[in-house]
């Protein structure tokens, strides 16, 4: 999981975890503590490291925060591997890579989309429930400071999500 300490990534790790995938994780050298604690066996410091030079091979590989690519990631994947990103790449390619990649090669590209949101959210809600699963919170910022907040996760440095709180009036 390449940025496993992101909204998406923090989540990925703990729901393989769950899954009783062994997870490789990939973060900065602040960060690994955490990520050992949402559940990664194995832990590559970024800022130490390029993961894509791993001497490993990967059924999975998935780039939460598209720093990546389908190119650099490819010889670490094992035969039938499969890339997962989260973001579309440079001029949209994981959409289209997604599209032949299960046609040629024995390799492939997967931009995922959500099928069953409400299914989904019932499942998480269930693993929080039992302890499972905690969402990692950054920051909380009341709506009035929303382009803050904004400001903030622009700057790609956040751990987790950002919250924005909104306070109800039941007098209205």
């Amino acid at each position: 999981v390449n940025g496993a300490t992101g909204a998406i990534g923090s989540a990925a790790v703990q729901l393989l975890k769950y899954f009783g995938v062994n997870v490789t994780a990939v973060c900065n050298t602040e960060n690994i503590e955490l990520v050992k604690s949402l559940g990664a066996n194995r832990v590559i410091d970024y800022t130490k490291d390029d993961f894509t030079k791993d001497n490993q091979n990967y059924s999975f590989i998935f780039d939460t925060v598209g720093k990546s690519s389908f190119a650099k990631c490819k010889p670490l994947l094992q035969p039938g591997g499969v890339y997962i990103s989260s973001e579309l790449g440079y001029m949209a390619q994981n959409l289209f890579l997604a599209l032949i990649t299960p046609i040629i090669g024995n390799k492939k590209v997967i931009f995922p989309l959500p099928t069953d949101c409400r299914g989904s959210i019932l499942f998480i809600k269930k693993l929080i429930e039992k302890g499972k699963f905690k969402a990692v919170i950054d920051r909380k910022y009341p709506l009035e400071q929303i382009v803050e907040a904004y400001r903030y996760v622009e700057k790609g440095q956040k751990i987790g999500n950002v919250v924005i709180t909104v306070e109800h009036n039941n007098k209205t």
